[in-house]
């Protein structure tokens, strides 16, 4: 039988990202405004290049049914990949209506496999088709393109997702039901984390290829005292004369509160010659840094996922990472959120393969005072 693999692509999904906008949900106009980028169209390119050499090499018949223009077809003709198209009318301005639309026009025409490229906005549309319009044996599968994409429906990088549709052609990934998250991105720009769960859908199971859902930090006295031991770890070995890039994160505003310095919980802020600048984004990065060897990086991973660059923190893009290198980036964890994550090993999607294998191998965490621990990064 013909497997028919639905793909859809959520245009500006990731264009609030790298400009400090924490999403893109209503500001896609000021995203453009202060220099963003489309994210998506590179991150569908990646997948789809991967799943043409998977078509080519499988010897059952696989229909690729995608969207007009922008939202799939664009792309595919600039792979050469072979595609059908739904029949549906794609404005210059793509709407969560259009997603929704896609979704069910795909199932229509035989799709129980659905590739889309955005982020827990996108997911959330998708959810939203699926019940209205009772899809409950579509399998869907997400490539990262978002800014925070703290669902479980989730792979960790594009190649992932060529991986699990094999699988899935071959017979060898089950069914799980993973989570959708709903995160208020006014309250995230605000530097409010207001996250709760938007429902379930179903995705192959293929767990080692997921990313899995946030988990939140827990609030207990233990994780704060192991915070704060942290905290102070890595102020007593500050270096004079040097620029600090702290990533978002509890974690690391710790290491803040302890210099009593104000820090945006939720964005990236930047300490140069005793003056912290709050919410940077890249360009204000770049623009602040004169010297890349005296700057360190300071992050913490997701909770759960172990992603380290890529997720909610796209301000430190590639470029950024690289100038600063690997042996300058200092990752806080306490014991408790790194028995958490799942696998024990951290993660990395930047968007650029070439920084994403620079950061491979070991990477010394702190995970309290003057204890730190070598973890992998896959």
């Amino acid at each position: 039988m013909t497997m028919k693999i639905g793909f859809l692509i959520n245009p500006i999904a990731g264009m609030g990202g790298r400009v400090g906008l924490k999403g893109t949900d209503g500001v896609v106009e000021e995203a453009i405004e202060r220099g963003a980028e489309p994210v998506a169209p590179k991150r569908a390119k990646a997948f789809l290049t991967s799943l043409e050499s998977l078509i080519e090499s499988n010897d059952r018949d696989i229909d690729v049914i995608t969207c007009p223009t922008e939202m799939g077809a664009g792309i595919c003709k600039e792979v050469g990949i072979v595609h059908e198209t739904v029949d549906m009318d794609v404005p210059e301005k793509t709407t969560a209506k259009h997603t929704r639309e896609a979704t069910r026009l795909l199932y229509e025409r035989g799709v129980r496999l659905l590739v889309f490229v955005g982020g827990d906005g996108t997911a959330r549309d998708i959810l939203d088709a699926v019940n209205e319009h009772s899809l409950e044996d579509l399998e869907v599968l997400g490539v990262p393109s978002g800014v925070k994409m703290y669902s479980g429906v989730f792979v960790v990088s594009p190649p992932d997702a060529t991986e699990v549709v094999r699988l899935v052609i071959e017979g060898r990934a089950g069914t799980a039901e993973v989570e959708v998250m709903d995160a208020d991105e006014e309250a995230f720009r605000e530097d409010r984390f207001d996250i709760r769960l938007y429902g379930y859908l179903q995705a192959p199971s293929v767990p080692a290829r997921f990313q899995g859902a946030k988990q939140a930090s827990p609030e207990t006295v233990n994780e704060q005292e192991a915070q704060e031991a942290i905290a102070r770890y890595v102020v007593d070995n500050m270096e004079p004369d040097s620029t600090y890039i702290f990533g978002p994160g509890t974690t690391v505003k710790t290491v803040t509160d302890l210099l009593e310095l104000k820090k945006t919980t939720l964005g990236v802020d930047l300490y140069k010659d005793e003056t912290m600048h709050n919410d940077v984004n890249e360009s204000k990065i770049l623009d602040l840094v004169e010297n890349f060897e005296r700057a360190h990086i300071i992050v913490s991973p997701i909770g759960h996922q172990g992603m380290l660059f890529g997720r909610g923190n796209q301000q430190i893009s590639p470029k950024i990472i690289e100038r600063v290198g690997k042996e300058d980036i200092t990752v806080l964890c306490t014991p408790a959120k790194l028995r958490g994550i799942d696998g024990g090993t951290l993660k990395v999607d930047t968007g650029n393969p070439d920084v994403d294998e620079m950061l491979r191998g070991y990477i010394r965490v702190v995970t309290d005072y003057n204890e730190i621990r070598l973890v992998k990064i896959e």
